[in-house]
Order: structure tokens, then sequence, then C-alpha cells
């Protein structure tokens, strides 16, 4: 089978990406490598997946409509798991325009991809920057969002 992973760089994505492989699937890795956190660390990740014959990746942001369309269009993924995100709760609250682009219009990109090319299933985990507009700190999972 052929899966999409994106944020395949990252620490689940990578886990998730190898055990497909692992398993005799063939992965379509995706990730912009931002440097959030070490970027020697996600090249690092990658190094081992690229060792699987069944790997291919591509370094693309998601916010990119286009770009995500020629993929989708390219790979002809038959399933989706939807990882990639900005992460950081607190850094959040400095950039949200970056979370905005990154987790939002990423997200919308990938749905659309998925609805315009036939996937079969869309495995999606939620971004950590949920808690809205609260102003308690620490964030709680059990906050109301607003």
């Amino acid at each position: 089978m052929k899966i999409l992973v994106t944020g395949s760089a990252g620490f689940i994505g990578f886990h998730t990406s190898k055990r497909l492989l692992d398993s005799g699937h063939d992965v379509i890795g995706l990730d912009n490598l931002n440097t959030y956190y070490d970027i020697n660390l996600k090249k690092d990740r990658l190094k081992i997946l690229q060792g699987y014959d069944g790997f291919t990746f591509h370094k693309i942001d998601l916010k990119d409509q286009d770009v995500v369309e020629s993929l989708f269009k390219k790979e002809s993924p038959q399933r989706v798991i939807h990882l990639a995100a900005q992460a950081g709760v607190r850094y959040s609250i400095d950039h949200p325009q970056l979370y905005l682009q990154s987790n939002i219009v990423g997200t919308f990109n990938v749905l659309e991809g998925c609805r315009h090319n036939k996937v079969e299933h869309l495995v999606y985990a939620s971004s950590s920057s949920v808690y809205g507009l609260n102003t308690k700190y620490p964030f709680s999972v059990h906050d109301q969002c607003r």
C-alpha cells in the first residue's frame, strides 16, 4: 500500500514511517524541515528512512497549495497519515500567523488533496496548539476553548 506521511522527519512521523516500511508498505514522506528544533535530528531520521527502497521524500511546505496538489497527483497515495504541524504551544502565542498557515491552511490543503485524489483513508493527529484564548497557565486539556 502507498501511504503519505506528513511530518515524516518529526518524532512521531519518523516512527510511523519506519513501522509502515518495516511492514512492507511504500511511504511517501513529507516534511518542511523547519528549524523549530534541531534540524540535524530531522536529517538523521530521514537518512534512516531513505535506506528503505519503499521510501520517497519530498521537502515541501503544506501551506503551498499548488505544490501539495502536484504531490497528490504525482504520488497518488492510497492513504494519508497527517502528522505535520508547527509544534510548541507557548511559541504559538508569539507567532500565531505561523500556526495559522502551517496548521490550519496546511491541513486544509491535505484535506483537499485527499478529496480530489480518491484517498481511501485519512488519519489526522491533532496539534497541541488548541487551547484558544485562555489566559490561565499552565494550559490543561480540561480548559474550555474560546
